[in-house]
């Protein structure tokens, strides 16, 4: 059975629940755009639940880095991407080359040298920088459905297969905006 918290109840249980995740939790949580599920972004087998859940085998997930400075140690920043790396937190992803190609794992980001990461203009990036890694940070629905700005959107089949929830009340936000920095020009993706 799902747990549903609050953020006080998040705030009383953090160092439990970060225990959890690192453990192998999957669970929902709030940013600044709209809900998204996730897991210990380095644990593979983790990722590879969150791939079946969402029925999503192809595209790459992202990951709500802890900090810039995680940022800074593991991607591959120069002066264009340092510009975007500075305006964070907020409703970006960066995709970003990274140093190396084996810190997550390849169902993570497909086995590329790219990965997306993003900090939220939100209480749980202190969350995640306490937590010390990335989270795999990814809509909260089943591939190609509606995604989550409210408990009535939570797909029925995402509900089961979740170890908890972190809910704050309805989002009206959009996906965050996906800013490809390894390419040659940079581009701004809407989603």
């Amino acid at each position: 059975m799902m747990r549903t918290l609050s953020k006080d109840e998040v705030e009383y249980e953090k160092h439990k629940l970060m225990k959890l995740i690192r453990e192998g939790s999957i669970f929902i949580y709030p940013t600044d755009t709209i809900y998204g599920i996730g897991c210990n972004g380095l644990d593979e087998e983790c990722v590879k639940k969150i791939r079946k859940i969402k029925k999503r085998n192809t595209n790459p997930f992202s990951v709500i880095a802890p900090s810039k400075e995680w940022i800074y140690q593991n991607c591959e920043v120069g002066e264009k991407e340092k510009e975007w790396v500075e305006k964070l937190p907020g409703p970006y992803t960066l995709i970003l080359k990274l140093k190396n190609k084996n810190l997550v794992p390849k169902q993570l980001n497909n086995g590329l040298n790219t990965l997306g990461v993003r900090i939220p203009q939100h209480w749980i990036s202190d969350f995640v920088k306490e937590l010390g890694i990335p989270i795999v940070t990814t809509s909260a629905n089943i591939a190609g459905k509606r995604f989550m700005t409210s408990l009535e959107d939570l797909d029925s089949e995402i509900k089961k297969n979740v170890d908890f929830m972190i809910y704050t009340g309805k989002i009206d936000g959009r996906p965050s905006k996906l800013i490809k920095l390894h390419e040659e020009k940079v581009s701004i993706v809407e989603r």
